[in-house]
């Protein structure tokens, strides 16, 4: 699937819906490993960017997203309107990424 076929928006320009498939999501659930934490916590005594949860939260939302595109593509769209993300926290130091939006059809 074509990265700029993908959106936030309810639509994408110049191209016309032809079918809508419907939800698709990918999710993940990660978890800060015991160095991670560590280094991490080191890093809030001196403030600014926090950058090993940076790239955790980072590798954590685009795996999400690689996973709803997959899902996407195993259902036939070649599209992805009203892409969304939401996390939760399922336990202390776990967290869930979800990212879903609608599968459609493009030309």
């Amino acid at each position: 699937m074509e990265h700029n076929n993908i959106t936030t928006a309810f639509e994408l320009p110049n191209k016309k819906i032809v079918r809508n498939i419907g939800l698709v999501k990918g999710i993940t659930v990660r978890s800060r490993n015991v160095f991670g934490t560590i280094g991490g916590s080191l890093q809030t005594l001196f403030g600014g960017n926090i950058t090993l949860f940076t790239e955790l939260c980072e590798k954590t939302r685009q795996e999400s997203y690689n996973l709803m595109v997959q899902h996407a593509e195993e259902v036939g769209a070649n599209a992805i309107i009203a892409v969304r993300y939401d996390a939760n926290d399922v336990m202390s130091g776990v967290t869930e990424v979800l990212c879903y939006g609608t599968a459609v059809v493009v030309e």
